[in-house]
């Protein structure tokens, strides 16, 4: 990472589908934006690299890498800081271990992944995986508020070139059910930190004989800081859990449980566990100490379970006696049996959820049919959100895409904030007793009895970072004169202290009456009204519900949320751009290796490079980078003009062919501009270059399709591999290099 902290734009090395196409897209970055003196680095930040930087004295010095993540965290505390940052795993456990164990296979002595650590050396080794896994990089990098919202020109084509929408009636039986009470919205309490109260504090757990142990120490909290504690009963989610699953089967719908794992990667695992244990219950309470004997933890999901048990015959006829009487399964994969309870990982609400939403609230069971589902989400912070669309869905019919407005949105995120945060301060209860806040001048501030097994967690949300999201919202909402609503529930705690802040900040700028607050519900109804109506909304929101909702209403809108515009101001000056909320697509590399077809659509890097090019043009007065940021702009129109986006069918046009398209685009609009005549006359003999070998490029690239491939690994693959086969044209390759 020392070498790239000089670079004038960082390109993340990430993972999965997009660093796939990265191979190809790259390159042609590089030879582009070269004519400006721009200089392209290549920060890895990827789960294998991730897990490599983590053990170096595990190593030899040929494999050894630096940790990018951090050193790329500090860059973008600068005003230096220019990154286009791609999509990454945010690895489960089962995610984790099969890197893992591919590293190792590959020469990589890394130690295993210690499920219950005993000595001090193996809870070392945990506790530097655990810091890997989930969502180890956003909260690292998103030093800003986040600007999210669809690129005009997608928004137009969307428009023009309306994606399948399901059909949707009242009489659907799909619905969404959660916890009645005692979840994490039960429980919440929340407070602001004053002057007298900052300081370092810390998480305690108070047994029932009086005996305390710190759970968190050294935690700072700043006056000005939003600091939450909540927690959900164990005991109350089984409960909850066996009777989701009951009321489904007499429903006849299917059973699905929508989380995120990933992100929330310790809260999360835990009730996706609770989840496996209620579906297999009688499983679990007939041969509950074999499974021990096992190695089976419900928090891996019932692919591993049934790994570990298919030997034993007896477990699985047992297995499937439960599962012959319960509900249909929502499926991941019906043709492979893989199920929603497989990996913590497969199924992510804000993925899952709008997939449901736009196939007329209709999920996939095992034999691959199509039918209504129960939308299990067990807390309600933020299940109204997709009750209340479901409803309006039921009401009113499918979203017209060809008329419909757009709902941006402006997120809380910077430093941490709010849930996605909060995994170094949540914990599972180890016994009954009491958990409490312990501030720097003793102060109890919040304090919750628990019994053995409850999940508790605290969020906090600094000062700067909410007066900047106030700010931006005010920016964009000028900017727009767009409907703006602040998604904030007086009636949960965490909200309340956050209108406290957002009340006098918009009274203060005499702005109050172009803004409305309203609970997630309400505020979900609203902007579904007026986007039905043809008009826009913005949607100014927390952490989760930015990212909730940026796949929501894209996927709706546009059919995928891989296309939108993200834009993170940091707040000491440098730009974040994000190339949409399409994650890391494991089902496209799954084509590739079967088909060699990438059906991944590049159009996030497209939008966030035109960009990143115009703020560099801006911090560094490079004029010739705003040239080229302009000129990507209008390749990007060109690929929704003309339809070069990729297919999703083996022989059709894929990933690679929608760069050559953009290069080309990019060039002739950067031969065809007057603002800069040097660039000009460079590029009109690339540009002639490549429309002379269009028959031959595109030759090229569908000659090599319907054929498996070989990366040389899958979470870490082999560079020289990955090139042959992302870069197959030896016409492009030479106009390239």
């Amino acid at each position: 990472m020392v070498e790239n902290s000089t670079q004038d734009l960082l390109y993340t090395i990430v993972d999965e589908a997009p660093e796939l196409a990265s191979a190809s897209f790259l390159p042609i970055i590089r030879k582009f934006v070269s004519s400006a003196g721009i200089t392209v680095g290549t920060p890895d930040i990827s789960l294998a690299a991730r897990i490599i930087s983590a053990f170096p004295e595990s190593l030899t010095d040929e494999q050894r890498q630096s940790n990018d993540l951090a050193a790329l965290g500090e860059l973008v505390k600068t005003p230096a800081a220019n990154v286009i940052k791609l999509p990454n795993i945010s690895a489960s456990v089962p995610q984790l271990v099969a890197a893992v164990e591919e590293l190792q296979a590959q020469g990589y002595a890394l130690p295993d992944y210690p499920e219950e650590p005993q000595t001090d050396a193996e809870k070392d080794v945990r506790a530097r995986y655990d810091a890997i896994k989930g969502s180890a990089v956003n909260p690292v990098l998103r030093e800003g508020n986040s600007d999210r919202r669809a690129a005009r020109a997608v928004k137009n084509y969307a428009q023009k070139n309306p994606h399948s929408m399901g059909a949707w009636d009242a009489s659907s039986q799909t619905k969404v059910s959660s916890m009645p009470g005692n979840d994490f919205y039960a429980n919440e309490v929340s407070a602001t930190i004053t002057a007298a109260q900052a300081g370092v504090a810390k998480i305690e757990f108070v047994g029932k004989d009086g005996a305390v142990t710190v759970l968190k120490g050294a935690w700072p909290l700043d006056e000005g800081t939003v600091a939450d504690a909540t927690f959900m009963s164990a005991r109350a989610l089984s409960a909850f859990l066996a009777e989701a699953i009951e009321d489904t089967k007499k429903d006849g719908t299917m059973f699905s449980l929508h989380m995120k794992a990933t992100m929330m990667k310790v809260s999360d695992p835990i009730i996706f566990g609770h989840a496996v244990k209620a579906w297999l219950a009688p499983v679990f309470e007939q041969f509950g100490d074999k499974l021990d004997a096992l190695g089976v933890n419900p928090n891996s999901g019932m692919g591993d379970l049934l790994d570990r048990v298919k030997d034993d015959a007896e477990i699985m006829a047992a297995i499937e006696a439960v599962t012959a009487d319960r509900p249909a399964m929502y499926m991941v994969d019906s043709d492979k049996g893989i199920t929603n309870l497989h990996v913590p990982s497969d199924v992510i609400i804000d993925a899952s959820m709008p997939a449901v939403i736009r196939a007329g609230g209709k999920g996939w069971d095992g034999a691959g049919k199509k039918g209504d589902t129960n939308c299990v989400i067990p807390d309600r912070c933020y299940s109204t959100v997709y009750d209340e669309t479901i409803n309006f869905f039921k009401a009113n019919g499918a979203l017209d895409v060809t008329t419909a407005g757009a709902v941006a949105n402006v997120g809380l995120m910077a430093q941490k904030a709010e849930e996605y945060g909060s995994h170094p301060t949540t914990f599972e209860a180890p016994a009954d007793g009491t958990i409490r806040i312990v501030l720097a001048n003793g102060e109890t501030l919040h304090s919750h009895d628990v019994e053995g097994g409850d999940i508790w967690r605290s969020c906090t949300v600094k000062k700067a970072p909410i007066e900047n999201w106030i700010q931006l919202a005010m920016d964009r909402q000028r900017l727009t004169g767009s409907e703006a609503i602040f998604w904030l529930d007086a009636n949960r705690a965490h909200d309340a202290q956050l209108i406290a802040y957002v009340k006098p900040a918009l009274e203060s700028a005499g702005v109050a009456d172009k803004f409305q607050i309203m609970a997630p519900r309400e505020a979900t109804a609203q902007s579904l009204k007026t986007i039905t109506a043809g008009n826009d909304s913005i949607a100014i929101t927390g952490n989760v519900l930015r990212d909730y909702l940026t796949d929501l209403f894209p996927i709706l809108e546009l059919g995928t949320s891989a296309k939108m515009l993200s834009i993170v101001k940091l707040m000491q000056g440098g730009g974040l751009f994000e190339t949409g909320a399409g994650g890391s697509a494991p089902k496209h590399v799954q084509q590739l290796v079967e088909e060699n077809h990438l059906r991944w659509d590049s159009m996030g890097e497209f939008c966030a490079l035109g960009e990143s090019l115009n703020f560099l043009a801006d911090a560094q007065g490079n004029a010739k980078a705003g040239v080229l940021g302009n000129a990507a702009e209008v390749a990007t129109q060109g690929i929704l003009d003309h339809n070069r986006s990729p297919s999703r069918k083996v022989g059709e046009p894929d990933n690679r062919d929608s760069h050559y398209w953009f290069a080309r685009y990019w060039a002739e609009a950067l031969a065809a501009q007057s603002d800069d005549a040097d660039l000009a006359a460079e590029f009109a003999g690339v540009a002639k270059a490549l429309a002379d070998g269009e028959e031959a490029i595109l030759a090229e690239l569908a000659a090599v399709q319907g054929q498996p491939v070989d990366l040389g690994g899958y979470y870490h693959t082999d560079a020289a591999k990955t090139a042959k086969v992302m870069r197959p044209s030896a016409t492009l390759n030479a106009i390239i290099d």
